[in-house]
């Protein structure tokens, strides 16, 4: 027996939809949100942001390894870092659209 077809039908299931889940919600924290606070912080910030993306992505791969329900986590986590970051660029440094 390996480990697909170990404990209960469809146990792997529901690991696997939560990382596609968690996949996709990721990518929608970079394509609409990251990418198009361009609008309103400047290249240097956008760069910090795409860097960050690319950490929490580093961060969703080691997650779906070890804790693939966890990985529903990472998306939440990189979109709540993305809004206080734009937040406190527009009222501390002064950003606008």
């Amino acid at each position: 027996m390996n480990e697909v077809t170990a404990g209960t039908p469809g146990g792997r299931v529901l690991p696997i939809a939560a990382v596609v889940v968690a996949g996709v919600a990721q990518l929608v924290v970079l394509v609409p949100f990251t990418v198009a606070s361009g609008l309103v912080a400047p290249a240097w910030a956008i760069a910090v942001l795409i860097a960050m993306w690319i950490a929490f992505a580093f961060v969703f791969v080691g997650t779906a390894r070890r804790r693939p329900l966890m990985t529903l986590l990472v998306p939440v986590a990189n979109a709540a870092l993305l809004w206080l970051a734009i937040t406190a660029g527009e009222r501390l440094l002064g950003w606008t659209a």
